[in-house]
């Protein structure tokens, strides 16, 4: 039996959700989706993502990919497409209208009335994909930004940290420059049995974005799980003054979760995109990764 590899890139606002991963009873974008694509294919199916999200993290561009029967394909893919690309293209559509469809019905349940395609999970694009093409281990970065308010704005809540006091972007970028390069991140990750805490960090800055707001911008190669809020959270203490300069390389350093960094909350943070490699290099990428990271704990930021 033949299988399409199909590449979906999606966003969503994670206000709602119990994170990417399926878990039973609880409403997921990964069961989100892929209760979606098993009402249109009527097949259940599993996604694998680029990177995890954890409960209220948002994404603005997040990938994953799908594998679909000969048989889930034809039920799934409009009759009449000309192209692979023209049914991908439906296939957005109508994934677009079951979103939308089962967030309308949980609304009304809830008592709240909304714009019909109205929803908090939407798909930009499909596309059929070589079998080599893996979207957490073909991927070459992800990049992130955990936003932080100290004007807040009440028509932007969900997706930044309010703060009280002002915060010293110099300090937290000082702060930040020798955290760069491949590091062992144990006192910021939570680790898992069997998994490397070993990181390649490219970007850790802090940047003023047009309306005030204080834009954390993180990209590495992979994240292990609270990551970025761990890195995030560290900063937030020098920025306020209630830490040195010195300390978030004192917590690299002691590589022990005895002193591990503090955790920001999960709503200031968002997937901004993941970068890949041209085709032909994905099956490499993906063997690489594979073998660096071996039972690595993911991608959770």
């Amino acid at each position: 039996m033949s299988v399409r590899r199909l590449r979906l890139d999606l966003g969503y606002d994670g206000t709602d959700f119990r994170g990417w991963a399926a878990q039973p009873g609880l409403r997921t974008v990964q069961g989100e989706i892929e209760a979606a694509l098993a009402m249109a294919s009527r097949e259940e199916v599993t996604t694998t993502v680029a990177g995890r999200t954890d409960a209220g993290v948002h994404a603005r561009h997040q990938v994953c990919h799908v594998d679909l029967s000969d048989e889930a394909w034809a039920r799934l893919a409009p009759r009449g497409e000309r192209s692979e690309d023209d049914a991908a293209t439906s296939i957005v559509r109508r994934l677009n209208k079951i979103l939308s469809g089962r967030y309308g019905e949980r609304s009304r349940t809830r008592g709240m009335g909304v714009a019909r395609g109205t929803c908090d999970v939407r798909i930009f694009a499909a596309r059929v994909v070589d079998a080599s093409f893996d979207a957490r281990f073909s991927a070459l970065a992800r990049r992130y930004t955990y936003r932080v308010s100290d004007a807040p704005d009440p028509l932007a809540r969900w997706d930044r940290l309010w703060v009280d006091e002002p915060l010293d972007d110099q300090a937290m970028n000082d702060a930040a420059a020798p955290l760069l390069g491949q590091h062992d991140f144990l006192g910021y990750c939570r680790p898992r049995e069997g998994a490397t805490t070993i990181r390649a960090l490219r970007t850790l800055r802090a940047v003023r974005e047009a309306d005030g707001t204080l834009a954390f911008r993180v990209e590495a190669d992979a994240f292990c799980h609270s990551m970025v809020r761990s890195l995030v959270g560290a900063l937030l203490l020098v920025g306020s003054g209630a830490r040195n300069i010195d300390y978030p390389a004192r917590v690299l350093g002691a590589r022990s979760r005895a002193s591990a960094a503090p955790i920001a909350p999960a709503h200031g943070l968002t997937l901004e995109g993941v970068d890949y490699p041209a085709p032909e290099e994905w099956a490499a990428r993906a063997a690489q990764a594979r073998a660096r990271r071996d039972s690595c704990c993911g991608d959770d930021a």
